[in-house]
């Protein structure tokens, strides 16, 4: 039984491997193959991982298409992309003239190189876009989860499930409204009214404070318990999409940052086995969870992909 628990988990951390990665890397080695086309470059081969093809075929143009057996990474290798003296004559002799790599603008070179995460990042939005237009967009309501021990909040009384209506008279309509209020209160005493079990009530409570750059902000301590789905009309799915989207940029550079700075520590960094471990994990929470997945591994690897890194693209 237990080898049998283990055998379904493997087989399905390699399946939700394979489709996680294979979808990334395909839309990103897409992007650099067709900005490659538009600009007039001759894509030689189209790769989906790396070493042994498991198959190939060559396509009217002459592109050679592959997928292959280690299942890391992609590439588009494009004719004349080395530098001219950095290949032998017999090299140069095999590229096509006026369709290099090398023979191009520096504007053409520039959108074939940000084609690859621009698709990525494309790819983002349409996921999430899709998402919020049929299983909804997801909003975290002014509900408790947990009480913090010592916090205000567990000073006041509240409990698991309250939901919070107003805050000083203003109301509430989501979590992060709950928020925005608290924090800038710090120290203060405010009137909460509550709703528990189908009955309303009001509460004082002596927020927190603590210092964040310097500057004190307001807790109440407490953690979210609910959240609501709410179907958008396509255009304004994909705008939530868009908007989603660059928020997520946003905190991904804010984290790379942190890093680099050394407020953060890198034990949340991880590369293949990181990803693969993490697709097993979302593939039991069901195919939405994964569809998020991929667009958040998505942004990420349009990020990582615009660095200077030559190393990284792939």
């Amino acid at each position: 039984m237990i080898f049998h628990t283990l055998s379904e988990s493997l087989l399905r951390t390699i399946v939700a491997y394979a489709l996680v990665l294979g979808i990334l890397v395909f839309v990103h080695e897409l992007g650099h193959y067709a900005a490659a086309r538009w600009r007039g470059v001759y894509v030689e081969v189209f790769s989906i991982g790396f070493g042994k093809p498991l198959a190939s075929w060559t396509d009217r143009r002459g592109t050679q298409w592959k997928l292959c057996l280690l299942p890391i990474g992609g590439y588009v290798k494009m004719n004349g992309q080395e530098r001219p003296e950095d290949v032998s004559d017999e090299v140069r002799a095999g590229w096509r003239p006026g369709q290099t790599f090398h023979e191009k603008s520096v504007l053409s070179r520039a959108i074939i190189v940000s084609a690859g995460p621009l698709a990525n990042f494309l790819l983002a939005v349409v996921l999430f876009a899709g998402l919020f237009a049929t299983a909804g967009q997801p909003s975290a309501l002014p509900v408790v989860g947990t009480v913090m021990a010592d916090s205000a909040a567990a000073q006041a009384g509240l409990q698991s499930g309250d939901r919070i209506l107003a805050i000083d008279n203003t109301p509430l309509d989501s979590f992060a409204a709950l928020q925005r209020i608290v924090v800038a209160h710090p120290g203060q005493r405010v009137t909460l009214r509550l709703e528990r079990d189908k009955t309303t009530r009001e509460q004082v409570v002596l927020l927190g404070s603590h210092e964040v750059g310097g500057h004190p902000v307001g807790l109440l301590g407490i953690t979210g318990g609910a959240v609501a789905y709410h179907r958008l009309a396509p255009i304004a799915a994909i705008g939530a999409g868009v908007k989603q989207t660059g928020e997520l940029i946003g905190r991904t550079l804010q984290g790379v940052w942190q890093i680099i700075s050394g407020q953060r520590g890198t034990e949340d960094l991880g590369g293949p086995l990181r990803i693969a471990q993490l697709s097993g994990e979302v593939a039991q929470l069901g195919l939405l969870s994964i569809i998020s997945f991929i667009a958040v591994l998505s942004v990420n690897l349009g990020l990582i992909n615009l660095f200077p890194i030559p190393i990284l693209d792939g």
